[in-house]
């Protein structure tokens, strides 16, 4: 059973007053109204990941910015976030794929951040040993994929089609394969300092067929954290095959009309 978790509101404007999650099960915060939503990109891609997603958030009225990870060591990476934070003008959404799910939990503590959204993502305690809680669940098959060259890693070409964009056409799944980029092993050492899902409204899509992710194990963060999760029929690239149900979700999470 987890401990009992009341979260001050003063953190969000227009929250609820605290967050208490028994077995898992929250009371979540009512997110504050947002008109800015800004989106991480995880390994083996880059910021146009989310351009389905980008297009819809436009058009529902909503400024969108996708950052551009270094992917080099996880400090780097939440600066880079934490710069586009600044710059933005009043509440926004933050939203993290796969493996950014480690700087939407640290950066998300900004005072701009009014709700957080994972996709298919990581989301650590803070201080939290994530490889360690990722090894108590099955090892995906994505896992065999990653190749190194030197301290540069990569995930493999039938990996990334089979295994990380499995519910894509090929056609597509090429696309995005011959952009990806590398990662520099130093950043699968960071260790988020803080757990930003303690104290904002949580969001989080499961992708059931996810082999890049165990979908027990995004199951099991979710339901830790309080997060309003739903559950998806698909690959980890679900921000694409799913473009519409994950723009949903980001509009709930900034307290927009669906």
């Amino acid at each position: 059973m987890m401990n009992r978790r009341t979260f001050s509101a003063t953190m969000v404007a227009g929250a609820a007053a605290s967050l208490v999650a028994s077995r898992g099960l929250a009371a979540i915060p009512v997110p504050a109204k947002a008109r800015n939503v800004v989106l991480v990109h995880g390994l083996f891609a880059d910021g146009s990941c989310w351009s389905e997603v980008i297009a819809r958030l436009q058009a529902a009225g909503l400024n969108a910015t996708s950052v551009q990870n270094p992917l080099t060591t996880l400090p780097e990476a939440v600066a880079s976030a934490q710069r586009v934070l600044d710059r933005q003008d009043g509440p926004t959404v933050l939203v993290g794929h796969s493996f950014s799910g480690m700087i939407v939990t640290e950066a998300g503590v900004h005072p701009n951040v009014s709700a957080l959204v994972y996709v298919a993502a990581r989301a650590p305690d803070a201080g939290e040993d994530y490889t360690a809680l990722a090894k108590t669940f099955p090892t995906p098959p994505a896992s065999a994929g990653i190749v190194y060259d030197g301290d540069e890693g990569r995930l493999s070409e039938t990996a990334f089609l089979r295994d990380f964009a499995g519910d894509l056409p090929e056609a597509k799944a090429r696309i995005l394969y011959a952009v990806q980029q590398p990662f520099q092993k130093a950043l699968l050492t960071g260790k988020t300092m803080h757990a930003a899902w303690r104290s904002k409204p949580s969001f989080y899509a499961v992708s059931t067929e996810d082999r890049t992710i165990n979908p027990d194990l995004e199951r099991f963060m979710a339901k830790r954290m309080g997060a309003k999760t739903i559950e998806l029929k698909a690959s980890h690239l679900s921000l694409i095959s799913h473009p519409d149900e994950i723009t949903q979700l980001i509009l709930k999470a900034a307290g927009q009309p669906g």
